[in-house]
């Protein structure tokens, strides 16, 4: 697996040479166009329950079983919503995990909600022995994202959201199809959101949507953002909620139908994809697995990921103290452009807006919303030591993901001259 060659960014050549970009994302052939252009020609704007947005709901309830799944214009928007749906007020806390993209938590600042933060195992997931010492009275819900696409302890820390009476709601923006004990995440608790976003497992170019079985939730989801005609037409005049269907929350947050057109298209692919990706994900763990300076975190048993992306763990210690930012540049430098190492999705802590929010937010206490570096050891550790990959999903894809092993391997293997 090693070679002798000299190091691309010392002059050599780069192991992988085939033309960028190595992943594109998402797939679109004639008959995804075709659909997309369809739908252009029949309508460009649903304001209500019908067509397009119809179909794809429908088609989203049927795949994750669940009776309400309502569409949204990002996956930010979609997790707002969540949060309203499931009742949080101004003064209510919300646990979430430390590390995950903002959006997680930040609609929370909106609602004048406290997000507190929680420690992270090393692979980026909600400690669950870390939850229940965050629980005050003023706790109202726990939100897990899972991270990377690989499913969170969602039995425990269900066990926990029931023990102590609180609201379970679920990010699942990286983990479209990924599974838990046989369950889809984002069915796990009272609402799940997720985002379409570009390269998301399943994407719509943008856009978001929730899911839920309870009715409520549903019916608060539709006044947060699909007022007046959809809120009309599915809020009973019976239900307290049927005073305010004209104006709604005041906001209108509806998906796109040139976005429902994509993903609905792209839902018929998502197993296939899946299936193609934990393929070449296998491959990957396991020659990662041999080459020194890189650790590939295990997958619990009972898991199955949608690999929206395949971590690893950097290990100086075993590359003579090799500083992590020296390692990725020789690694781009071999033409494996695709390794990345995590950027706005971080420990939130670090971030400006969960250091001091009361610029951005004045006349509101926060509490425990103001962080500091330092104040959440494992995730910062685990993120400043994480590389990651997208995965593809082809298996003519193969021969590409090979290259970027032996780039890996390469640069492990002659680390020692990127120390000098």
């Amino acid at each position: 697996m090693t070679t002798t060659t000299t190091l691309a960014l010392l002059g050599g050549e780069p192991t992988v040479t085939a033309d960028g970009p190595h992943f594109e994302w998402p797939p679109m052939d004639d008959a995804t166009e075709q659909k997309v252009l369809a739908q252009l020609r029949t309508a460009i704007s649903v304001p209500d329950r019908s067509g397009i947005v119809a179909e794809f709901e429908d088609a989203l309830q049927d795949y994750f079983h669940v009776r309400h799944a309502v569409t949204f214009s990002s996956g930010t928007s979609a997790l707002h919503a969540a949060y309203f749906g499931a009742g949080i007020v101004p003064g209510d806390e919300v646990i979430v995990p430390a590390w995950t993209f903002h959006a997680t938590a930040s609609p929370m600042f909106h609602l004048g909600a406290v997000p507190v933060l929680c420690e992270t195992g090393p692979d980026g997931n909600i400690d669950p022995a870390r939850v229940e010492e965050l629980i005050t009275p003023r706790t109202r819900a726990l939100m897990v994202t899972h991270l990377w696409g690989r499913p969170a302890a969602m039995p425990t820390l269900r066990r926990i959201t029931d023990t102590h009476g609180m609201a379970l709601l679920e990010d699942g923006s990286h983990a479209h199809g990924a599974t838990h004990s046989g369950r889809k995440v984002g069915t796990f608790g009272l609402a799940g959101a997720f985002s379409l976003n570009g390269p998301k497992p399943l994407s719509g170019g943008e856009g978001g949507f929730v899911l839920t079985d309870d009715d409520t939730t549903y019916y608060r989801l539709l006044t947060f953002a699909h007022y007046n005609r959809r809120a009309k037409s599915e809020i009973p005049e019976s239900h307290p909620l049927a005073l305010y269907t004209t104006t709604g929350a005041g906001l209108k947050l509806r998906i796109h139908p040139l976005a429902a057109a994509l993903a609905h298209d792209q839902l018929g692919h998502l197993d296939a994809r899946l299936a193609g990706r934990a393929e070449i994900a296998r491959y990957l763990m396991a020659e990662f697995a041999d080459i020194p300076g890189l650790d590939v975190i295990p997958m619990p048993d009972g898991v199955i990921p949608s690999w929206y992306g395949l971590t690893l763990a950097y290990r100086p210690d075993e590359l003579g103290g090799l500083n992590i930012e020296r390692f990725h540049q020789a690694l781009l430098a071999e033409g494996a452009t695709e390794f990345d190492r995590p950027g706005s999705t971080c420990p939130m802590n670090l971030l400006p807006l969960y250091q001091n929010p009361t610029l951005l937010f004045p006349g509101n206490s926060y509490g425990r919303s103001h962080y500091q570096t330092g104040d959440f050891p494992v995730a910062e550790l685990a993120h400043a030591h994480t590389i990651k990959l997208p995965v593809w999903h082809r298996e003519q894809d193969l021969p590409l993901a090979a290259g970027y092993v032996r780039a890996a391997a390469k640069v492990s293997a002659h680390h020692k001259e990127l120390l000098t």
